[in-house]
């Protein structure tokens, strides 16, 4: 059986479905990764076959500009402009997804569940397909709140109907994709019942990198969908240079505000200022490729700058981890049971944010609430308050107990009929 992962052009989300795959292959099944051009260096890195597509209407470079574009957006504009993309994405997925499949002769598909919608095709073919969830997976029923929102979980008849509220408020958001599900279903002739939001989701598994222990409590989840834990293992990835000597021995704070929301220099300078009044600290920004450097302000004497960073590496030797609540980072840092305090921009970083202060692995301020103080005073917090450190450190025994890369692979298999 060939089987193809299809992946999402983000970092994010690239990486750890890539480890997925890479794992699946080194069980001897013979996989596949599909995706657009700009994709390849992540998938080779892998050392994974790549089958590009979309090469007409995504080509090289195009995703890196929508991604500059993004960059300095926050709130309902970053979201707005995110399911934009997706929609543009899932038009000419529909256009070439199929002949795709079928040149390569794909017998199983591995979808990420951020395509809404996509899990048409395989259906249309008739091909047995999986998702996976890298991004915080998304609670249509509203018994929890909808990882768009940084709300906490309640059980009250109140915050149930302010849940369904919150739902369908995203899917009002959301109609620019939908409809364009609608529109290929109605083209190929499938007869979907538009009111249950997970009618095109795989009815043979749900795979959710986030553990269970992580998430807030419900037992509404459909018989297929299963936590699992993080897919990943540090290995099959892009290189970063990094200067390790550099590096002072001194506590490290490591911050990071991903590769998408990542272009606010104020945010940047914040943590800068934050650090460099702690001068027994030493300071590593990521910063990705839409800032430079010197846009920074009152950076400490000892700070390292740098465009990409050995993430988990440098979690290892960390005291905290600043972060944007992006569910990768989130989840590496507490593999390596390091506290953190987040600064949620917009998507599915407010709902990572909240399940933080839910389980107390670390503190967080939403953007538009960030001020010098507040950020300065969860610094404080995060650091001084044994119990996030003890909290993170319980979490990193549960991730390594559970083994979630070899649990999703288990799963995976079972899926397709492969053991």
């Amino acid at each position: 059986m060939k089987i193809a992962f299809l992946g999402v052009r983000v970092p994010g989300h690239l990486n750890p479905t890539t480890t997925l795959a890479r794992k699946l292959k080194n069980r001897g099944h013979d996989v596949v990764f599909i995706s657009v051009l700009d994709s390849e260096p992540y998938v080779r890195a892998a050392q994974l076959p790549f089958i590009p597509y979309c090469e007409k209407e995504i080509p090289l470079e195009s995703v890196d500009q929508t991604t500059d574009k993004s960059s300095t957006l926050q709130g309902q504009a970053a979201l707005e402009f995110a399911i934009r993309s997706v929609a543009r994405g899932l038009e000419s997925s529909f256009r070439n997804l199929p002949r795709t499949l079928l040149e390569a002769r794909v017998d199983a598909l591995v979808l990420d569940q951020v395509d809404y919608g996509l899990g048409l095709v395989p259906m249309h073919l008739g091909i047995p397909y999986v998702h996976i969830s890298n991004a915080l997976h998304l609670d249509y029923s509203g018994n929890t709140p909808l990882c768009i929102f940084d709300w906490q979980h309640e059980a009250t008849p109140e915050a149930l109907a302010r849940n369904q509220a919150g739902v369908r408020e995203f899917m009002q958001l959301y109609e620019p994709v939908t409809s364009v599900a609608h529109a290929y279903a109605a083209e190929v002739g499938l007869d979907i019942d538009w009111t249950d939001p997970l009618a095109t989701m795989s009815e043979l598994a749900w795979l959710t990198q986030t553990p269970k222990e992580f998430d807030f409590e419900s037992p509404h989840w459909p018989s297929q969908f299963h936590y699992t834990g993080p897919f990943h293992d540090g290995l099959g990835r892009i290189k970063s240079d990094f200067p390790w000597h550099r590096l002072t021995g001194e506590p490290l704070v490591y911050a990071s505000k991903g590769t998408l929301l990542n272009g606010l220099e104020s945010v940047f300078s914040a943590i800068a200022r934050a650090v460099e009044a702690r001068p027994e600290m030493q300071l590593v920004l990521s910063i990705g490729d839409n800032l430079d450097s010197k846009q920074i302000s009152s950076l400490p004497a000892n700070c390292i700058v740098v465009k990409n960073a050995p993430q988990v590496e440098l979690l290892k030797r960390s005291a905290l981890c600043i972060t944007h609540a992006g569910l990768n980072t989130t989840l590496e840092a507490l593999t390596q049971g390091v506290p953190m305090v987040a600064i949620p921009v917009s998507i599915d970083q407010p709902g990572v944010a909240a399940r933080i202060a839910y389980t107390k692995t670390g503190a967080y301020v939403p953007i538009q609430e960030m001020t010098d103080s507040r950020l300065s005073a969860l610094i404080d917090e995060a650091l001084s308050n044994p119990e996030y450190r003890q909290n993170a450190n319980d979490m990193k025994q549960v991730i390594v107990e559970t083994n979630g890369l070899e649990k999703a692979v288990d799963l995976l298999e079972q899926a397709f009929d492969l053991v």
